[in-house]
């Protein structure tokens, strides 16, 4: 089985990052993946393995928006999203996990969303 050089670039820095990035319950981690059409989000504390707090495109909240559901609005869209339910559980402060991608697009998209709808990085 090959794997392209992509992949295994990705996989490289996603390991990196995650040696380097840990979350426990005074400041979980708000890790986000992206697809090629969808976005993902989670605000995870790594100490007791929980996901406190989970947003996306295929979502029924991000539904009811009636927001496409690709590009830099839906990202934005989704990280208010997981933002607010992160506040609703009392959590302020995050550390931000792009999980391997680079950081910008729809991953700082995501992050601007968080920040401006609360959340401390």
């Amino acid at each position: 089985m090959t794997t392209s050089k992509k992949k295994v670039g990705w996989s490289r820095r996603k390991d990196r990052v995650r040696r380097q990035v840990r979350g426990d319950a005074i400041r979980p981690r708000l890790n986000v993946y992206r697809s090629e059409r969808h976005i993902y989000a989670q605000v995870i504390d790594d100490v007791s393995g929980t996901t406190l707090a989970a947003a996306s495109t295929v979502g029924s909240e991000f539904r009811a928006l009636n927001v496409k559901s690709w590009g830099r609005e839906a990202a934005t869209k989704v990280g208010e999203l997981v933002a607010a339910k992160a506040l609703a559980r009392d959590v302020k402060t995050v550390v931000f996990d792009r999980n391997g991608f680079l950081y910008h697009g729809r991953i700082k998209a995501v992050a601007e969303g968080a920040r401006g709808a609360g959340l401390e990085f």
